[in-house]
């Protein structure tokens, strides 16, 4: 039983450091996200920091439409980056997840 408990300890811990790998590598992963005219294009990291703003020139002059632009681009790009991130580490959490009894109802 102590040994299964140390095999189990061992894989958390083992889990938690590929998770924390994850992490680092989604800083590079990189998401370009574009409104649906190309006005506005948004580089994102996979754990959603901004990259990159490209603004059209034309936007410049009517800072409603800009502002309006910047929000539902901004909000499209950290939607992707999310899901993205949720995917990556949820795969790695998961694999790495002794057989607990009782358990097997997480997902």
């Amino acid at each position: 039983m102590f040994g299964d408990l140390m095999g189990m300890m061992g894989k958390i811990k083992e889990t938690q450091k590929k998770v924390e790998e994850t992490k680092a590598r989604l800083n590079s992963v990189l998401l370009d996200e574009v409104s649906a005219d190309g006005k506005i294009k948004i580089s994102i990291t996979a754990n959603r920091t901004i990259k990159d703003v490209s603004i059209d020139e034309a936007l410049l002059e009517d800072k409603e439409a800009l502002e309006d632009y910047l929000v539902l681009t901004l909000n499209k790009a950290i939607e992707r980056a999310s899901q993205v991130h949720e995917t990556e580490i949820g795969a790695v959490a998961k694999e790495g997840m002794p057989n607990i009894p009782g358990m097997d109802m997480i997902k």
